[in-house]
């Protein structure tokens, strides 16, 4: 990776990488390592899997060894993500459950980022996304939840939306998986507000233990 420049009065760091798997994990680190600077570790876990998946999405769909950049800059209550390549072929995505090829890690994206988009511009195209900044949110929950949504039975509904579309299509189809788990629990004979009175304890003790 040729290096990096941070400009501190803007909040803005300028990463460029070369779209290489070797470089994609060195631009991961590098993007942790700033947002310490920053004093933003809270969003180090998302920003640092999101940077993976835009990166990645380079390599595989630009080319590999093409020349890309990333922009990390922090706003007054979320952090922006951009990766910008010289391709100008905009990134779609399609039907849940096609395979990595199909866009998993921009449905990843559409789930974790606050909002997203891509944008022509002079050069090729940019990929972009915020996340908040008071997030405590982990991971491999988001994969997990991402997962289970993509093989849901109506998941596959407004997935060419972008943005906050594809975050409320988004929202719709967790509030039906729910549902649907509340009358397997009760059909099983459990109590269905047990299960939500459970479920909610244990999100509140992550939340507070992040």
């Amino acid at each position: 990776m040729p290096g990096y420049e941070v400009t501190e009065s803007r909040l803005r760091c300028v990463l460029p990488f070369e779209a290489v798997p070797a470089e994609v994990r060195m631009l991961r680190r590098a993007a942790v390592q700033q947002l310490s600077r920053w004093d933003m570790p809270v969003a180090a876990d998302d920003a640092e899997l999101l940077v993976a998946e835009l990166a990645t999405n380079v390599v595989k769909h630009v080319g590999e060894g093409a020349s890309a950049t990333l922009i990390l800059e922090r706003k007054a209550e979320c952090l922006r993500l951009e990766v910008h390549d010289k391709s100008p072929v905009l990134p779609i995505v399609r039907e849940a459950g096609c395979g990595d090829e199909c866009g998993r890690g921009l449905h990843l994206l559409a789930a974790m980022a606050v909002d997203w988009g891509t944008v022509l511009t002079a050069a090729g195209k940019a990929v972009w996304c915020e996340i908040p900044l008071n997030s405590g949110r982990t991971c491999h929950r988001f994969e997990r939840a991402v997962e289970a949504l993509e093989n849901y039975e109506g998941a596959a509904r407004g997935l060419g939306q972008h943005g906050r579309g594809r975050e409320v299509s988004l929202v719709e189809s967790a509030v039906e998986l729910i549902a649907d788990l509340l009358h397997w629990t009760s059909a099983r004979g459990h109590d269905p507000d047990d299960i939500l009175d459970r479920a909610q304890m244990h999100y509140e003790a992550e939340s507070e233990a992040a």
